[in-house]
């Protein structure tokens, strides 16, 4: 009845891959609700032991097991047992990029926002903004334990990145480093780490922070490592030589991505440097498969914060925000994982 080219006939399946792609991202979270990666890290189990100690119908729970497997998450040996492997592994809670805290935010409150995606683009606004009349931030300040578990996924998901930036970028020529909005402190300690020479400030809101308070192992870098906290659209620790951003400005709508830089720049010597740590979206036309996390991530952002909140902005867009700021950009490295890092400098 219908005659397909070969090219429509790849576009056509090409889409639905793209619409199905919902279910293997649902089986994942029901996986990790269910605590099947935790239970098969201690070794294979048969899918009678699985069901029996998570509470599901095994044959059920077979067909769920069996369609990530084709993915790649689980191995099916004889007999229905099942191990973990190293794609399954990232949903553990010993994994340390494990992405089991981004899970419990979308089987929670984040996945909510996304299947109410149409309305967030009828309206432009977030759906926490539509639904409880504070904005997504404010909503988890009064949430801890929301909070909490945003602040584990976000540190969990740095893990992917440290390395590959602290390879990258040479942290050593900045004696003092005031890392903004820099949560439990994760990128800063480890950049001490990896420098003995240099001490830094972690700053952010007090119910960020107050994980640190929790440490009672003697601290290795006590006398080098402080932390303040304070709102960041206020004022920032003054007295650094670098102001690191690490995925701060795209949670904010352009007005108040520059309320932050300039408060950063008030605080700032004019020979400090700050450092911006982001993804950087596609410019027009680019399909390039290293800008998809980034086109992604925008889509999970538009779905949390609506049309003109949080976003993933083009290098341009970003010089914009910078130049509004007062600062000038002297150096940009775009990492092979996509990240890029974006030096800047006051302006005269």
């Amino acid at each position: 009845m219908y005659e397909l080219s070969a090219e429509q006939r790849e576009a056509a399946a090409a889409v639905r891959r793209l619409l199905y792609a919902q279910l293997p991202s649902r089986a994942l979270v029901v996986v990790a609700q269910l605590g099947v990666p935790d239970l098969l890290a201690e070794g294979p189990l048969d899918i009678s032991a699985i069901a029996e100690r998570t509470g599901t119908d095994a044959v059920a729970l077979a067909r769920l097991l069996r369609g990530l497997a084709v993915f790649g998450l689980f191995e099916e040996g004889v007999g229905q047992v099942y191990s973990l492997t190293p794609l399954g592994e990232a949903l553990t809670s010993g994994h340390p990029a494990s992405a089991l805290p981004s899970a419990t935010l979308v089987a929670g409150q984040f996945g909510e926002a996304w299947d109410r995606l149409l309305e967030t683009v009828q309206s432009g606004q977030s759906p926490f903004e539509r639904s409880r009349g504070v904005s997504l931030f404010t909503h988890m300040e009064q949430d801890e334990e929301l909070r909490a578990t945003f602040d584990d996924s976000q540190g969990r998901g740095l893990a992917l990145e440290l390395d590959e930036i602290l390879r990258s970028i040479d942290f050593s020529v900045y004696p003092t480093v005031v890392d903004v909005g820099g949560s439990d402190g994760t990128f800063l300690r480890k950049i001490l780490a990896a420098h003995p020479s240099i001490r830094g400030v972690v700053f952010d809101l007090p119910s960020s922070t107050s994980l640190q308070a929790e440490r009672t192992a003697p601290d290795p870098l006590e006398g080098r490592y402080s932390v303040a906290t304070g709102d960041f659209f206020d004022s920032v620790p003054e007295g650094g030589d670098l102001y690191l951003l690490s995925h701060i400005l795209h949670d904010w709508d352009d007005e108040r991505a520059v309320r932050i830089l300039r408060t950063c720049r008030a605080a700032m010597a004019d020979d400090a440097t700050l450092m911006v740590v982001d993804l950087i979206a596609a410019d027009r036309g680019q399909r390039d498969e290293r800008l998809h996390t980034a086109a992604l991530m925008d889509l999970y952002m538009l779905s949390l914060f609506g049309g003109n909140g949080g976003q993933e902005r083009t290098a341009a867009q970003v010089e914009v925000l910078l130049d509004k700021a007062g600062f000038r950009i002297t150096r940009v490295d775009a990492l092979p994982s996509g990240m890029n890092v974006i030096r800047a400098v006051p302006t005269a």
